[in-house]
C-alpha cells in the first residue's frame, strides 16, 4: 500500500535512507543522519506542500519516495528532482517503479512540467527501472563526487509531465 507518510515512520524511513548512505552509492553523503535529521526534513516537506509516501507492507515501511525543487531559482517552479529509496531486502519488486509512478500521478496533478531524477552511474537497476516508466537520460557528470575510494558519475534522467496548463512568470 503507498499512504502519505506520518511522524511514527519516520524510524523506518531514516534505516532505509541510511543504509542507502553506508553501503551504496545511491546518496552521496558520508554519515548516518539521524532521527532528528529526519524529523526537521519532515516537517520541511509538510511546510512546503511536498508530500512524503511511503509504501507499506504488513505494517512495516520498506520503502518512500517524495520530491523537492530541482534548483533554487523562480524559472525553474515547473521542475523537480524526486527521491526514491527501497528497503536493501526488498528491492528487485518493482516498490520504486510504484512509488515513481505515484509521484508521476501528484505531479501531473499538481501542473509540473519537468521531473529529474539524479542516479549514480552504477545503480543499474534504478537506471533502468527509470527508462522503463518513459524517463531518457540527459546527461551525466563524471567526477560528480568521491566515494568508497573512487570517484563517482551522476546521470541525470528526465521525465516530460503534464505542466502547467497556463505556465506564469510570476
Amino acid at each position: 500500500m503507498i499512504r502519505l507518510a506520518a511522524r511514527g515512520d519516520l524510524s523506518a524511513v531514516l534505516d532505509i535512507y541510511n543504509d542507502a548512505i553506508l553501503h551504496t552509492t545511491a546518496i552521496y553523503d558520508y554519515k548516518p543522519h539521524t532521527l532528528a535529521d529526519r524529523e526537521a526534513w519532515y516537517d520541511q516537506k509538510l511546510a512546503a506542500g511536498l508530500p512524503l509516501y511511503v509504501f507499506e507492507e504488513n505494517g512495516v515501511v520498506i520503502g518512500y519516495a517524495t520530491y523537492g525543487p530541482f534548483r533554487n531559482f523562480p524559472a525553474y517552479k515547473y521542475t523537480v528532482e524526486h527521491s526514491v529509496y527501497v528497503h536493501k531486502e526488498h528491492r528487485g519488486r518493482k516498490i520504486g517503479t510504484q512509488l515513481l509512478q505515484k509521484l508521476i500521478e501528484t505531479l501531473n496533478e499538481r501542473g509540473y512540467a519537468t521531473l529529474i531524477g539524479g542516479i549514480d552511474a552504477d545503480n543499474e537497476g534504478s537506471c533502468l527501472m527509470h527508462e522503463k516508466i518513459g524517463f531518457r537520460k540527459v546527461g551525466e557528470i563524471t567526477k560528480a563526487g568521491y566515494k568508497f575510494g573512487r570517484w563517482l558519475t551522476l546521470r541525470f534522467y528526465q521525465y516530460d509531465l503534464a505542466g502547467p496548463v497556463a505556465p506564469t512568470e510570476d
